[in-house]
């Protein structure tokens, strides 16, 4: 049936071409957007003053001398009437329109006998020919891949799903205006990198043809802002991409938007009091309001959020002390909640993997989580209260990680030697480990401030969204449609 829909639309394709029509115009006559023609119907109505607006049928109703069509513009939707007797084309556009066509029209207000606002065409010309059909008129954009796979459809059919786009635009462009106001300057740091830094993630690799040598493709904005701060500016943030070569699942993907920021000489308790103004501002930009749901749990980010010590509630329920264990006791553990751990990671990590498996989960309300062991955190500074901890704090709610930041550290020998601790962890079969980057430890060395630093993910919009992240994303990465595995 699909093929027998394209070749009708073909010919029609070839119905214009024979009436010497150009299909595919460069220029086009616009004057009013359809929003605006609602908005300014009953003027339009009284001076009968011609107009001119474009867009996609979205609706063809043929009534024998009359056309009644649905056009739409990313601003809305009008009605417009095609009346044989006003049209000198109306043959042709009557035997060869069809939904998902673009078209100029240029006509007056005309009010319907059922009181709908329309415009009465004078003139219509067909601006770009749609050839294949539009899926609600043969299949329906149903299926979550499909939708994925083919989002420009998606938006097109959805409002839901373009909503969700203008939403995301306005996440990014609230953060980025706070922080403009705060002083931040705005930068930007390459996606290549020789030693990829600032994260624990295996990374995509690359070759740079033109140097003959091989490149990562950034895990993290971290390093290079912070060399920024040794640069003597004060406050500085990117808004970027980053890669990294892990799993696929409803909060993590490979290619994803964050943002990070530092600002010198402060801490993660000044850090603490910005962030949660911020986030509040965001989501009630983004949403309207501070009480969210999500996955039916009503969120109030309005509260007041609450410190969380990450080591008493690993210790509650596991009955370890995170910041004091040894490497067997850990294991033991994670054998007995089986989680599955690849046997080359560190106390850090698995410190990491009983954390998400059994605290996290239970933190549902926004909340500060604060000063984990030292081992989890390679770059942030220790606790002058506790050295065994560092100064960290994470934003959780909905059980999951929304952001983190911490007090960093600005110790060049400290700073080695948790590099070469975590080197000791890649020779032992660690692929996530962090790497030792002597660039970075130089620039420190030359002396860098006090500072703090954040990092937020788009997987914070997914969660106000209340949807996966990969239906955050425009165009997800998808596996190649002649994959046979799909």
């Amino acid at each position: 049936m699909l093929e027998d829909i394209i070749k009708e639309r073909q010919k029609k394709l070839e119905l214009f071409h024979s009436a010497n029509v150009d299909v595919y115009p460069a220029c086009v006559k616009r004057t009013i957007t359809a929003a605006a023609a609602i908005t300014d119907f009953n003027k339009l109505l009284k001076f009968k003053k011609k107009v001119f607006l474009v867009g996609r049928i979205m609706g063809l109703r043929d009534q024998g001398n009359l056309i009644f069509t649905d056009i739409t513009d990313a601003s809305g939707k009008i009605q417009s009437i095609f009346k044989k007797d006003a049209l000198k084309n109306y043959t042709v556009l009557k035997k060869g329109l069809d939904i998902g066509d673009f078209v100029e029209v240029g006509g007056v207000a005309f009010l319907t006998k059922k009181g709908e606002k329309s415009i009465e065409a004078r003139e219509v010309r067909i601006i770009s020919k749609s050839v294949l059909p539009l899926p609600s008129e043969w299949y329906g954009v149903k299926d979550v891949e499909t939708r994925l796979r083919k989002r420009y459809l998606d938006i097109l059919l959805n409002n839901e799903a373009k909503g969700i786009f203008i939403k995301k635009a306005k996440f990014w462009n609230t953060f980025r205006s706070n922080l403009n106001e705060a002083g931040f300057l705005e930068v930007e740091t390459p996606v290549l990198e020789s030693i990829p830094g600032g994260a624990e993630a295996e990374p995509f690799k690359t070759h740079h043809n033109a140097l003959n040598e091989d490149y990562y493709l950034r895990i993290s904005l971290e390093l290079p802002l912070k060399k920024l701060l040794v640069a003597g500016y004060e406050k500085v943030f990117e808004i970027g991409r980053i890669f990294r070569n892990e799993g696929i699942d409803k909060e993590h993907l490979q290619d994803y938007t964050q943002l990070e920021f530092y600002s010198a000489y402060e801490d993660y308790n000044d850090l603490m009091k910005f962030v949660e103004k911020l986030y509040k501002d965001v989501i009630k930009s983004v949403c309207g309001k501070l009480k969210i749901k999500h996955e039916g749990v009503l969120i109030n980010w309005g509260s007041k959020w609450p410190k969380v010590y990450y080591c008493t509630e690993f210790k509650k329920v596991n009955k370890i002390d995170p910041s004091n264990t040894t490497r067997e006791e850990l294991i033991n553990r994670a054998n007995e909640l089986k989680i599955d751990f690849d046997k080359h990671i560190g106390i850090g990590r698995l410190i990491d993997l009983i954390f998400k498996k059994t605290v996290r989960p239970k933190l549902i309300q926004p909340c500060f989580l604060i000063d984990p062991p030292v081992e989890i955190e390679p770059l942030a500074k220790r606790s002058a209260l506790n050295p065994k901890v560092v100064e960290r704090m994470q934003v959780i709610a909905c059980g999951t990680e929304l952001g983190k930041g911490f007090s960093e550290l600005n110790n060049p020998e400290d700073q080695r030697k948790r590099f070469e601790d975590q080197m000791k962890l890649r020779e032992g079969g660690d692929k996530e480990a962090q790497r030792l980057d002597e660039e970075y430890l130089e620039a420190m060395e030359y002396g860098m401030p006090p500072a703090s630093g954040f990092g937020v993910s788009e997987r914070l919009f997914a969660v106000i969204m209340d949807i996966s992240v990969r239906e955050a994303v425009i165009f997800p990465l998808m596996r190649a449609k002649n994959d046979s595995v799909e």
